[in-house]
């Protein structure tokens, strides 16, 4: 789990997880960051790794955009 932070903002990248792992990786992530809201996923080209985050935090009622593809941006818990 890589976390770093870029323009004020902290981001994780996802690259190298393996999918298994990702929901709770990701969910984890938002919940200890909580308080630096906006978040950066970065979930790259892969699009099982983007439906598993999108559908981690749905379950979760997190809200998100995604302002482009493989990156989604958590808003508000």
């Amino acid at each position: 789990m890589v976390v770093f932070e870029e323009k004020g903002i902290t981001h994780l990248d996802l690259h190298g997880e393996k999918h298994e792992f990702v929901s709770e990786i990701a969910i984890d992530f938002v919940y200890r960051y909580q308080d630096c809201l906006p978040l950066i996923i970065i979930c790259g080209n892969s699009n099982r790794m983007i439906e598993i985050v999108e559908e981690s935090v749905r379950k979760r009622s997190i809200i998100f955009s995604m302002p482009r593809f493989g990156i989604i941006r958590i808003e508000k818990l």
